[in-house]
């Protein structure tokens, strides 16, 4: 597996009735419109949540 981090976001194309995600690392995947949907929920609150992650990491000071 690859754990590289990749700091370049994906193309996002419709093609057809299909989205078309191309990106990083070779990735080129074709989803239904409702598959993009949920894996674009998912990628939002996993985005926030590693923001999150990564303030309180940088953080001086934590409660305890």
């Amino acid at each position: 597996m690859d754990n590289e981090v990749h700091s370049s976001p994906s193309e996002v194309t419709p093609e057809d009735g299909v989205v078309c995600v191309k990106g990083p690392d070779a990735v080129d995947v074709r989803l239904t419109p409702e598959a993009a949907e949920e894996t674009s929920e998912r990628l939002l609150d996993g985005a926030v949540t590693a923001r999150g992650q990564r303030r309180l990491r940088e953080m001086t000071h934590q409660p305890s």
